[in-house]
């Protein structure tokens, strides 16, 4: 039996600058579009399934501003900005982070996953992105929409800083999600099923739908530091509104470079001692 460091090459060899992750991803993505072509009608079923759960959620939304114009000091057209935040993220996950945890997993149960670590490229881009559901990017659209019809709502047009500080936000989102993801997925080294760690951060992730503010104050502390859904779907929003400062800016960036750093570290762990079944 090998261990992984005898087929695990180093990042660097063949060139894994920007460019060429960026021409990967162009692959995967074209080569997972080819795939799904053949059933296009799961594009529309992916359509409807996102306007369905989005309405669902704008229901629950409506349910709590129906006796009052602000819950946890958000009105109800700047409450949409959150759970449109919320809807973008879920497509990222149902199209990008779910399909490669699924792949992964069953890789190392059945001993495949050496035909990851031989590829010229570093194992952990290769694992987290190689695999696309392409027709569930339609909940990126649905939740850019309902951003934008809260904006429209609100009759605001933000202003140029609040723009580069909610790019900031949202980069730092994305970074922390993918961290959790991959945290998340590295488990599976030494778990057979990790579907129950999978949805309980599902069920911590649902109260992303609503500001962090209308939680209890040890619930913001959890969902802000612990498990920092709030840099996910209530901090983007603030920042659009103007309400987010550079100083929570700056404690995002640390937040993701630490989770970022972590995550890495422990796949990177995982992987050398990962021994092939197959070997």
């Amino acid at each position: 039996m090998k261990a992984a460091g005898e087929y695990h090459r180093p990042p660097h060899r063949g060139g894994t600058g920007f460019s060429k992750s960026v021409r990967l991803v162009g692959i995967f993505f074209k080569n997972s579009l080819l795939v799904e072509m053949e059933y296009r009608a799961n594009f529309a079923a992916s359509v409807l399934m996102s306007v369905f759960w989005t309405a669902f959620a704008l229901l629950g939304l409506q349910i709590f501003f129906h006796h009052r114009d602000f819950v946890g000091g958000w009105s109800y057209h700047e409450a949409l900005l959150v759970v449109g935040f919320y809807t973008l993220f879920n497509g990222l996950i149902e199209a990008v982070l779910q399909p490669n945890l699924v792949r992964v997993v069953e890789q190392v149960r059945l001993g495949t996953f050496d035909f990851v670590l031989v590829k010229p490229v570093n194992s952990q881009f290769m694992a987290t992105f190689r695999n696309l559901a392409v027709w569930r990017l339609a909940d990126v659209l649905v939740g850019i929409a309902v951003c934008l019809y809260g904006l429209v709502g609100l009759r605001l047009v933000p202003r140029a800083p609040d723009v580069a500080l909610f790019a900031l936000f949202l980069l730092n989102g994305s970074v922390i999600l993918y961290s959790i993801w991959l945290a998340m997925m590295t488990t599976c080294f030494w778990f057979v099923r990790i579907d129950n760690i999978t949805e309980l951060f599902l069920a911590v992730y649902e109260t992303g739908r609503f500001p962090v503010t209308v939680y209890p104050e040890w619930m913001r502390g959890l969902l802000t530091f612990v498990v920092p859904v709030a840099f996910i779907t209530t901090f983007p929003a603030a920042a659009v509104l103007g309400r987010a400062g550079w100083l929570l800016a700056f404690v995002s960036t640390v937040i993701a470079a630490v989770f970022f750093g972590l995550s890495a570290w422990l796949w990177r762990y995982a992987v050398r001692h990962y021994s092939s079944a197959s070997s």
